[in-house]
């Protein structure tokens, strides 16, 4: 098997905390970045306004403006820190030694269901998220920024359990895979507005493609090593 040297987490996904000379002042920051998520999440981005998160976090509107220049600003945040949760669960959910032992079908489905669950655990968050990625360029540098570093940490497993014999360039498999996967998603959880696929088929549809692409089979039993 192969070995690949480690990346470095991209740095978008870990700014420079805060600093707060009083914990009252932390917990108002904190209490309204966790309102205007939940917003966002409800109503969408439109509509959602400075006043009603100031409101559901119980402070002013006037207090708002001390910690955020405006709701964009607090929305970018919100959803930097749900993506930076979201890629560690990845990174953890990927490493190699998870698989060793595995047959090959255990690996491919465990695989996708970790690349699967964050979109399908938290479908509404990810609407607001592609409408915003598709308008904002900051919020578009946010998704390409998660997107490339799951793709890498993806690619990384492949060149750790799959041989070169078998798959002499990782890297393109996991730009395949990473994106067939986002795609069913999105579908499924009904990111995209259009009717879902039956979230079963699909998944087995996506280890039976998986499969054949990665290894030419269909069936295997045979364990990674």
């Amino acid at each position: 098997m192969r070995s690949r040297p480690s990346r470095s987490n991209s740095q978008i996904f870990h700014a420079p905390s805060r600093e707060f000379r009083q914990e009252r002042a932390r917990r108002t920051y904190e209490a309204l970045i966790k309102s205007a998520d939940e917003l966002f999440t409800e109503r969408g981005f439109d509509a959602t306004q400075t006043p009603d998160i100031a409101q559901a976090a119980g402070v002013s509107v006037g207090t708002f403006y001390r910690y955020f220049s405006d709701k964009k600003e607090i929305y970018i945040e919100a959803t930097r820190r749900r993506l930076a949760n979201a890629h560690r669960h990845i990174l953890n959910g990927l490493t190699p030694d998870r698989f060793v032992g595995k047959v090959r079908r255990t690996t491919v489905s465990q695989a996708l269901q970790v690349l699967l669950q964050n979109t399908m655990a938290f479908p509404e968050q990810q609407r607001v998220f592609v409408e915003m990625a598709m308008r904002d360029k900051q919020v578009a540098a946010l998704r390409e920024e998660f997107d490339t570093a799951s793709r890498h940490q993806l690619a990384d497993l492949f060149a750790s359990i799959c041989p070169a014999d078998e798959l002499p360039d990782p890297e393109a498999m996991a730009y395949v895979m990473y994106t067939a996967v986002r795609e069913c998603a999105y579908h499924i959880a009904g990111v995209t507005g259009q009717a879902p696929v039956d979230s079963h088929r699909a998944f087995q549809a996506l280890v039976e493609l998986v499969m054949r692409a990665l290894f030419g089979i269909e069936q295997d039993d045979d364990s990674l090593s």
